[in-house]
């Protein structure tokens, strides 16, 4: 089986003031602006790094940062380098990490622009180009719906950008979508069912995006259809073990609907490259593995291995996130989260051998008994939640390690040949019973929730995990894309598409909850972009913004 290689190997000046790139510096292929548009090979290299933005977002610290953080579920671990976004801390035009999203998300725009307005000069067969075109529409819309809910109503424009822009536009939210809608019904209406190319995207993956769309402009009706046609007909399957969906040798599974890939060749996951993972912070392949660990590494009888992971200890969950999960029947609580870590220096500590626990973190109190008859160091909710949720200490905890990768070659490897899961079925369930539940209809809900709770529950707890139309409500709905869906760079979008971001937020999250305002339902617009932009009375900074 193929996989989609998003080696970027030219430039294209990109919207908006973001300095453009020399050819001679990363050209491996001889590559050139004419040969990208009047070569079939030059024009597969276009849309294969139309794709590669992506890997900017999927998989890295940054997406986390801005995607799941600043939530109900999320708070900082002590390693946590992005406080602006999780913990609302001076969010302002001149954060670096804003920054660094507007120019790939609009290089990724100008990209797919620029594709799709010559893809007529590539030399492609007929058949090739639709699906090429649809493929890079799909992008598009990708793309811009990440600016859209980022920003708002900000610059649009389905025109290549060629140099320096002094002028940008503030376009409604309506644009955005309507474009959005028009690109996907295209790549709906032209893209294969299938691919041996892994990464690239398919008729059905995009009709799960669009079901996503859909959802997130009160499309209800729509958005049922669609989640479940992807349910019912095509070949995905939930994965019988909610916890073996997260193996190393398993990530080809039938649940997975569209994943932005990695390379099993870590050399190619390239963490030095300018364009798509700028100033270090791309760390190349998925890292996820780096971010959510505590630092196990600094407790006796535990040394850093490749099996336990490198601890970076950027993020920690909320005590909120923890206590949703019933975890004596919901078995995404053990398939989310570690929990117990095993000795593999066990001479430090008296009484220890190889393979004992040596570290256990619990949500749950632990009697002080029960504490010392411990040979193992014990990290319970007193010791890491105040009663209030507010936090005692960052770097232990229960960690979430959906992205452990075990298979790295040395325990200082950054990259991991993981690919992030986009889409998966189980978020077209979701869907369809939010669809449902807004549409007044709580039974269908509850009928498509109890196919995810009965996936999930421990063996003999299937009635116990099933739930009624009266058990349905917006809470228990976001409850339980959380217990399903935790850190996979979509909880923020959810909060912000309920109109929940704020409320959640401020009763969950003690710490991001006392600093969030009103005006963060939108990220700043970069300052650096305010400044460079000629026609100031029209593009204006975000409202609540300095």
């Amino acid at each position: 089986m193929r996989r989609l290689l998003t080696v970027f190997v030219f430039c294209i000046s990109s919207f908006l003031f973001v300095s453009s790139c020399d050819l001679t510096e990363y050209n491996p292929g001889g590559i050139t602006s004419e040969t990208v548009y009047t070569t079939p090979e030059g024009f597969e290299s276009l849309v294969n790094a139309a794709y590669s933005y992506s890997r900017w977002w999927y998989g890295k610290e940054e997406g986390w940062a801005a995607g799941e953080m600043g939530t109900d579920l999320w708070t900082s671990g002590a390693g946590d380098e992005n406080p602006n976004f999780t913990r609302y801390e001076s969010l302002q035009p001149n954060a670096n990490v804003v920054g660094v999203f507007w120019e790939q998300f609009y290089s990724a725009i100008n990209l797919c622009n620029a594709g799709i307005n010559r893809i007529g000069e590539s030399g492609m067969s007929e058949e090739l180009q639709t699906t090429r075109l649809a493929e890079l529409r799909f992008l598009r819309a990708f793309y811009y719906w990440h600016i859209v809910e980022m920003w708002g109503g900000v610059h649009f424009t389905t025109d290549e950008t060629e140099g320096i822009q002094v002028n940008a536009n503030k376009s409604s939210v309506e644009t955005f979508y309507n474009q959005i809608f028009e690109d996907l019904d295209f790549a709906v209406n032209n893209l294969p069912v299938t691919t041996s190319d892994i990464g690239r995207v398919t008729k059905p993956a995009a009709e799960a995006f669009l079901a996503r769309m859909y959802l997130t402009r009160g499309m209800d009706q729509e958005a049922f259809n669609m989640a479940d046609k992807v349910i019912n007909d095509y070949s995905f399957g939930l994965v019988e073990n909610y916890d073996d969906l997260w193996e190393m040798d398993n990530l080809r599974n039938e649940e997975v609907i569209w994943v932005v890939n990695y390379s099993e060749d870590l050399a190619l996951n390239d963490q030095e490259d300018d364009i798509l993972f700028p100033e270090g912070h791309g760390r190349g392949g998925h890292n996820g593995h780096l971010h959510f660990f505590m630092t196990y590494d600094q407790v006796s009888g535990m040394d850093r291995d490749i099996e336990n992971g490198r601890p970076f200890n950027r993020y920690m969950p909320t005590q909120f996130l923890l206590d949703l999960y019933q975890d004596d029947i919901d078995s995404r609580y053990d398939g989310s989260f570690k929990s117990v870590w095993y000795s593999n220096a066990p001479s430090e500590v008296e009484g220890m051998a190889e393979g004992d626990t040596a570290i256990y973190a619990t949500k749950y109190e632990v009697s002080e008994e029960f504490r010392e008859d411990a040979v193992y160091t014990i990290y319970d909710r007193s010791d890491i939640y105040e009663s209030d949720g507010s936090i005692v200490q960052r770097t232990k905890y229960p960690s979430l390690d959906k992205f452990a990768d075990p298979t790295r070659p040395s325990i200082s490897e950054m990259r991991s040949s993981r690919d992030a899961f986009v889409i998966r079925l189980a978020e077209m369930y979701l869907i369809a019973a939010e669809a449902q539940f807004n549409r007044g209809n709580n039974t269908e809900a509850a009928n498509y929730i109890n196919v995810i709770r009965e996936r999930a529950a421990k063996p003999g707890n299937e009635a116990a995990m099933r739930v009624t139309a009266a058990d349905i409500d917006l809470d228990f709905i976001l409850d339980e894309r959380a217990r399903e869906l935790a850190g996979e760079q979509l909880r923020w979008f959810d909060l912000k598409r309920t109109g929940t971001l704020l409320e959640r937020t401020r009763e969950y999250n003690p710490e991001a909850g006392a600093n969030i305002q009103d005006h963060h339902v939108l990220r700043p617009i970069p300052q650096s972009q305010i400044d460079a932009v000629q026609n100031k009375d029209e593009f204006t900074q975000n409202a609540g913004y300095q």
